[in-house]
């Protein structure tokens, strides 16, 4: 019970901060995203403990609570950049992706894991809790292959399997969500507490993609994402190198690059050039690049503008 009326709680919480970030962006995004449908809980007893039991266990996040704060992370991804119309080239993406998530340690999250690709020439890539990943076009553009592509959304995929995004979470201000429902829980919420509410998810919401996008995430964090790319990248069969063949395609950009998607969020490619080449050395088995991959990439990506 405590798992079906947190969840209910979580969704009154997202429901009230659609009415802020429109809502619309997820369902224009190339149908990777489903339509929320909204709950209201009168049992104000349960409701009134499940509310306290998240705000003393907050580390404690269901599969549940992580997908709809995720999904609430993509809306305002989404509005901050358009998605690529190419149903083909999203069709190829979420296949690679797909693949890789499958010899992930964390296979499957509630309603599935989702790719999408921006249409920005930034270049970045994004994963927001529960398996919510974006690729830019950007960085699509630098891939020269499935190797390099496959390590990319493997290191996203290792964010998602690591709740990576979730230990910005903690330090944002979604507790105080949880504060005001537990003031109100079992009253009657005025347009005024609405609005309240609404406000402080809309904020803590804002601080979580200001650390994906803006501040990036921990050092400790990215290289642990660059280790279970190597790791699953082989197991699915593609090459590692790949992730080092990408990163080299970072280090001659100009310094005025740093300020912008992965230059900016993420350690010097040098850095972790290094370290992910120290990780591919101690593999038992490094699967070899298949030419029909590239030419399937190749094909992909030909009308990519």
């Amino acid at each position: 019970m405590r798992n079906k009326h947190s969840w209910m709680v979580l969704v009154l919480c997202f429901c009230c901060f659609l009415l802020v970030m429109k809502c619309s962006v997820m369902e224009e995004s190339a149908g990777v995203f489903q339509k929320v449908s909204q709950i209201v809980s009168s049992d104000k007893e349960s409701v009134s403990k499940t509310t306290k039991a998240l705000r003393s266990g907050f580390g404690d996040i269901t599969e549940e609570e992580e997908y709809y704060i995720g999904r609430a992370v993509a809306a305002i991804i989404l509005s901050r950049y358009p998605v690529y119309q190419d149903d083909g080239l999203h069709h190829y993406v979420n296949s690679v992706g797909k693949a890789v998530v499958f010899h992930s340690e964390r296979p499957e999250t509630y309603m599935g894991y989702h790719f999408c690709v921006l249409d920005t020439d930034e270049v970045n890539a994004l994963s927001a809790p529960s398996g919510f990943i974006f690729i830019s076009k950007g960085l699509l553009k630098r891939c020269e292959d499935e190797e390099m592509l496959g390590s990319v959304l493997a290191h996203e995929v290792g964010h998602v399997q690591k709740k990576h995004g979730l230990q910005a979470i903690k330090n944002a201000r979604l507790v105080e969500v949880f504060t005001l429902l537990g003031k109100k829980a079992v009253e009657k919420h005025t347009p005024q507490d609405l609005s309240q509410l609404t406000d402080i998810f809309e904020g803590a919401l804002s601080d979580i993609v200001e650390k994906l996008i803006e501040r990036g995430y921990d050092r400790k964090y990215e290289y642990e994402a660059d280790r279970l790319s190597v790791q699953i990248a082989s197991r699915t069969g593609y090459n590692p190198h790949g992730l080092v063949a990408f990163l080299k395609t970072m280090e001659p950009d100009p310094p005025s690059a740093a300020n912008k998607g992965w230059f900016k969020t993420h350690p010097s490619a040098e850095n972790r050039i290094s370290r992910a080449q120290k990780e591919i050395a101690a593999l038992d088995h490094i699967p070899p690049k298949i030419k029909a991959r590239t030419t399937r990439f190749k094909k992909a990506l030909s009308r990519l503008q």
